[in-house]
């Protein structure tokens, strides 16, 4: 699977910049996401295991005392981090989500993580939801730290002037705090597991975070760990020739110009040319060191290491050479 991520070049966020006689290009690069998948799965089953039992509610609502939660709140908010996670992966992998409706496992209902489930209830799950590894949200638990620092303030207030403090609070950060599991039913193993805690900020709402705020911080929370599963990204900056010289200097900005509207194939045939034309001009080494970036943007890199190291061995562009080394690194992270 790791070679998926590098097939294709990110193109997204490609600008050609230019500036005297030198341009450059810049392109998004994949890079590979912080867990990798098994190869044979397609298919992971979510489920929520944060939940508990009718016979655990005195201790949900101790735990949501202390904290200030309001009871039943933090049922309502996992949901929407199953909601975070399936949105997160749809359309941008070929990993599909499961969400069975009738399907509830029960945990510890704090943020004490619960046992590993047994490996026949995975096997079981899985067979069930016709899936290839069973993704669990093993607890789930949430905070405002509006509630903390009003109290904070008041005891300071209390304890330095004898009063409570009169200060209003405008803000409110709320946290989530969740623990994934994922299973795979037939190495027996746990491919990953990963405490996560997610923040946003909300304004105040006649001196109360907005109702929504939990729901979207835990969706927030759930849309941000599935991205563990997904390649990010980061930008490259590819030194570009805007000129060349002597009688090539028209047709040199012709293919540059075309470069500029993303027509790369056009902008290749015209440096073709000047090479072919004039093979001994100092051109000829500019415009096979554009066609060599060309053929990167186009996401043939090894089109492009064979005309960066030409670009260099026949026509001594120094520019190609130290291009060619970084070829030469992204072919054997490609592998």
């Amino acid at each position: 699977m790791k070679n998926i991520y590098f097939l294709l070049i990110g193109i997204l966020g490609l600008s050609l910049t230019s500036c005297g006689t030198s341009g450059y290009v810049y392109l998004n690069y994949p890079q590979e996401p912080a867990v990798i998948l098994p190869e044979n799965v397609s298919n992971v089953v979510l489920v929520n295991r944060s939940l508990t039992k009718v016979e655990d509610k005195n201790a949900e609502t101790m735990e949501a005392i202390t904290t200030g939660e309001v009871m039943g709140s933090d049922r309502i908010a996992s949901d929407e981090a199953m909601k975070g996670v399936y949105d997160g992966i749809h359309n941008k992998s070929h990993v599909q989500i499961i969400m069975p409706d009738t399907l509830r496992l029960y945990g510890t209902g704090t943020r004490t993580t619960p046992d590993l489930l047994p490996w026949d209830k995975v096997s079981q799950i899985c067979e069930k939801s016709n899936a290839d590894v069973l993704l669990v949200l093993e607890n789930f638990d949430s905070n405002s730290d509006l509630i903390r620092s009003a109290v904070v303030d008041q005891v300071n207030a209390v304890i330095t002037t004898g009063k409570p403090s009169a200060r209003i609070p405008t803000g409110a950060r709320v946290n989530v705090r969740s623990y994934w599991r994922l299973y795979d039913p037939y190495s027996k193993t746990v491919i990953d597991q990963f405490q996560q805690t997610h923040y946003m900020n909300f304004d105040l709402v006649n001196g109360m975070p907005p109702m929504n705020a939990l729901s979207e911080t835990a969706y927030a929370a759930g849309f941000d760990y599935i991205n563990r599963f997904l390649p990010s990204y980061y930008r490259v900056k590819r030194d570009m020739y805007k000129k060349g010289k002597g009688r090539d200097k028209d047709l040199f900005s012709a293919g540059w110009r075309s470069a500029e509207v993303a027509k790369w194939n056009d902008a290749i045939a015209v440096w073709k040319r000047i090479i072919n034309d004039n093979p001994r001009s100092k051109s000829a080494g500019r415009a096979a060191l554009n066609i060599a970036v060309s053929y990167e943007v186009l996401g043939d890199t090894d089109l492009a290491l064979q005309w960066a190291q030409r670009a260099y061995r026949d026509y001594g562009d120094k520019e190609s050479r130290d291009y060619a080394k970084i070829l030469l690194r992204r072919q054997r992270v490609e592998g």
